[in-house]
């Protein structure tokens, strides 16, 4: 009797699998390369040997894109969830106390722009500990934290605010942000798209407009920064804005325009004193992402 040997099936490496997560993500082999500490042609070696273990092209690749072919599609989910399970079985013998729940607070922006990126990553260090997050007014986030019903949170206030203690993690400009090529900066009185009462930004922005006698009027009230930006592109309203969060169909206004200058503003880091284990390796995470981001713009 013949015994046909088939050669095993080959076993994929998780460090090339990481790699090809985070292509697929930033969309880029350079970011990417950034992403998991590598050259970009040490990634495209991995991505190479990839592709002929699994006999399949797995990037379509242009000067200016790079996006996932059917193949690359089909492996994306099998890669996150062999990491992710590579991730949680590293952390029970490395980590066996990390676990629990950490309650995290942030303001709208923040929830929107950054906080999806950090839990991700944190995630992906600590599998076993979850992070419940709370979006709100930075105001109502330091109530929150007074009354217990919240571990660490960060908040967004005017710099050298010394009635909010905490620490400060970042800082950035804000300006008035307008519609590409819109006509909103021109009207009179100025239809100013902007937050509720207790907003750094619109504490700012409304005193520097009132010392410079400029007659305005709050044409779009909102707590949410989505349909701030939503009034702003549709050149409803102009709105003051961190420089970072202007899209492509927004720019900065300012005294060329006839507008006053504005300030800028902090987020800082509060905690409610009684930090566990879990509670600082959160608070170290994110930490870690603002530095990031500051190294990243300087």
């Amino acid at each position: 009797m013949t015994v046909t040997i088939r050669q095993p099936l080959p076993l994929l490496d998780n460090d090339v699998l990481r790699t090809f997560v985070a292509i697929a993500e930033t969309g880029s082999f350079t970011s990417a390369a950034d992403a998991v500490f590598r050259t970009p042609s040490a990634v495209s070696m991995q991505i190479k040997k990839l592709e002929e273990q699994l006999s399949a092209v797995l990037f379509l690749r242009d000067a200016r894109s790079v996006r996932l072919t059917e193949g690359g599609e089909v492996l994306l989910p099998y890669a996150r969830r062999m990491l992710a399970l590579s991730n949680e079985a590293v952390g029970r013998f490395r980590m066996p106390d990390m676990k629990g729940v950490v309650r995290l607070g942030a303001p709208d922006d923040i929830g929107e722009r950054f906080m999806p990126t950090i839990l991700k990553r944190f995630a992906e260090i600590y599998p076993q500990i979850m992070v419940d997050l709370t979006v709100d007014s930075s105001g109502a986030l330091r109530r929150r934290l007074q009354e217990q019903r919240l571990d660490l949170t960060l908040v967004n206030c005017a710099p050298g605010t010394v009635s909010i203690e905490g620490e400060v993690i970042y800082k950035e400009q804000l300006v008035w942000a307008g519609a590409k090529c819109g006509t909103a900066h021109l009207r009179d009185p100025l239809p100013v798209s902007i937050w509720e009462d207790g907003c750094c930004w619109r504490a700012d922005a409304l005193s520097r407009l009132d010392k410079e006698k400029r007659t305005y009027r709050i044409a779009y009230l909102s707590a949410h920064t989505m349909a701030q930006r939503a009034a702003v592109i549709a050149d409803l309203a102009i709105a003051p804005l961190p420089r970072s969060y202007l899209t492509d169909d927004m720019v900065a206004l300012g005294a060329k325009q006839g507008l006053p200058d504005l300030g800028s503003f902090e987020v800082r880091l509060l905690t409610n004193g009684q930090c566990s284990e879990t509670a600082l390796a959160v608070a170290d995470s994110v930490r870690f992402a603002f530095s990031d981001m500051i190294g990243m713009a300087a």
